[in-house]
């Protein structure tokens, strides 16, 4: 139950505080935000406050934030439609009633001329036991379209995504992953803060129950002077020896209470992936490094490991597309929960280390220009920028529901070969 808990409240961290990022500067923009929705399919909960609609939904497969004009609108009004109308104080259109009008006995039916919802904002029509009078109504700009007595604002242009300018647009679609590259920084700073930043020097910190080192007799804060004939100053290089020495004899030379002492300790064997995706051994004594409380320190480690990290991520993304690494490596949904449920079992900080990867993971996925993603919308913005024209909204749609398409049937394999790893 533990796992299941961290795994929904991670989930709902990482995708509220992307979605939340396209949310703000979408409305800094003016845009009309019609919902803001965490998971995919049947609405759980849902309430709707300052115009727009927000909703958690059942499947946990990531979130939407749905911007007028961003999509096709869900009512179009055309001459001959019947509708009613209502009206506010101002004697505007308030509520356009597109079915069931009997239940409005109040508002006033017409056969409907002309319309105008985008720019000059008004109806006309004639009343259906008078057809020889033309009546004009015009229209609140935050009137609603009643369908089946369920409310839908109307979108004039100018509230629409593609009424905005090149870098309105570009900063909506970039501000979500933007989050969650900030909320992988915050939380490497609360780490910072809570246990610390590690230590420069070769410094023993946690020493893993029935390790290597425990075996050779290893303490925490015991500083690493020597290994073998090699002087040891940093901990980046006390590593890079023991992983390249897997199953052979080290002999080391540290310092105990300002005291210099002669151990021998033997790196287990693990399995591992080098550059080129092919598989290695590398070496692992079972210790973790001292860490320090430093203010500039915890500073500097909150950017340095999200730029680390990012770098990192990138690499494996680049080995992956160019053939290097096996679509095998990838995880889905299932495979994320379980590496969840380990990490959990192994602590609290551990957990928040994790969340801040998958952060980071996320943000840098939605930038990949892909078709359904941020990153593959922002193409098209950049290209209008280039050529100072749009591209044809029938082009990128179907560019962009191809690609989803193809993500959907990369998610299924991923998928499977997460449960079937479960049960190897």
């Amino acid at each position: 139950m533990t796992t299941v808990v961290a795994f929904i409240l991670m989930f709902g961290v990482l995708v509220s505080i992307h979605e939340w990022g396209h949310l703000i500067f979408a409305k800094r923009a003016g845009m009309l935000v019609r919902e803001f929705a965490i998971g995919f399919g049947p609405k759980i909960i849902s309430f709707t406050k300052n115009e727009t609609l927000y909703t958690i939904r059942l499947i946990p497969a990531g979130g939407y934030v749905r911007v007028a004009g961003d999509d096709p609108e869900i009512v179009e009004l055309k001459p001959g439609h019947h509708v009613a109308l209502d009206f506010n104080k101002d004697g505007k259109v308030s509520q356009i009633i597109v079915n069931n009008k009997s239940k409005h006995p109040n508002a006033r039916t017409i056969e409907v001329e002309k319309v105008d919802l985008d720019h000059q904002l008004y109806i006309e029509g004639y009343e259906l036991d008078d057809e020889d009078t033309k009546l004009h109504f015009d229209v609140d700009p935050k009137a609603m379209f009643i369908v089946d007595e369920q409310e839908t604002q109307i979108a004039p242009f100018d509230r629409q995504f593609a009424s905005k300018s090149v870098g309105q647009r570009g900063m909506q679609l970039f501000a979500g992953p933007m989050m969650n590259f900030v909320l992988a920084i915050f939380i490497f700073l609360l780490l910072g803060m809570i246990q610390g930043v590690p230590s420069e020097e070769a410094q023993m910190g946690e020493v893993q129950p029935e390790s290597p080192a425990e075996e050779a007799g290893l303490q925490e804060n015991d500083v690493i002077m020597q290994i073998g004939d090699q002087s040891i100053s940093t901990w980046e290089q006390f590593t890079d020896i023991v992983r390249e020495h897997p199953g052979e004899e080290l002999d080391l030379v540290i310092s105990r209470d300002d005291v210099e002492q002669e151990l021998t300790v033997v790196p287990a064997e693990v399995e591992d992936v080098n550059e080129q995706g092919d598989p290695i051994q590398i070496g692992q004594i079972g210790v973790l490094p001292a860490y320090e409380k430093d203010i500039l320190g915890t500073l500097a480690f909150g950017f340095e490991t999200t730029y680390e990290t990012s770098k990192l991520i990138l690499t494996n993304l680049v080995m992956l597309v160019t053939g290097q690494l096996s679509i095998d490596v990838l995880s889905g949904p299932v495979g994320i929960y379980d590496a969840t449920n380990q990490v959990v079992q192994s602590g609290f900080t551990n957990f928040l280390m994790w969340t801040a990867m998958l952060s980071i993971n996320l943000g840098i996925i939605n930038l990949v220009p892909l078709p359904a993603l941020d990153g593959g919308r922002l193409m098209f913005v950049g290209l209008e920028a280039v050529r100072g024209k749009p591209i044809a909204p029938e082009k990128e749609g179907v560019f962009h529901f191809v690609g989803f398409a193809l993500l959907m049937l990369l998610m299924i394999v991923v998928t499977w070969n997460d449960i079937q790893r479960l049960f190897l």
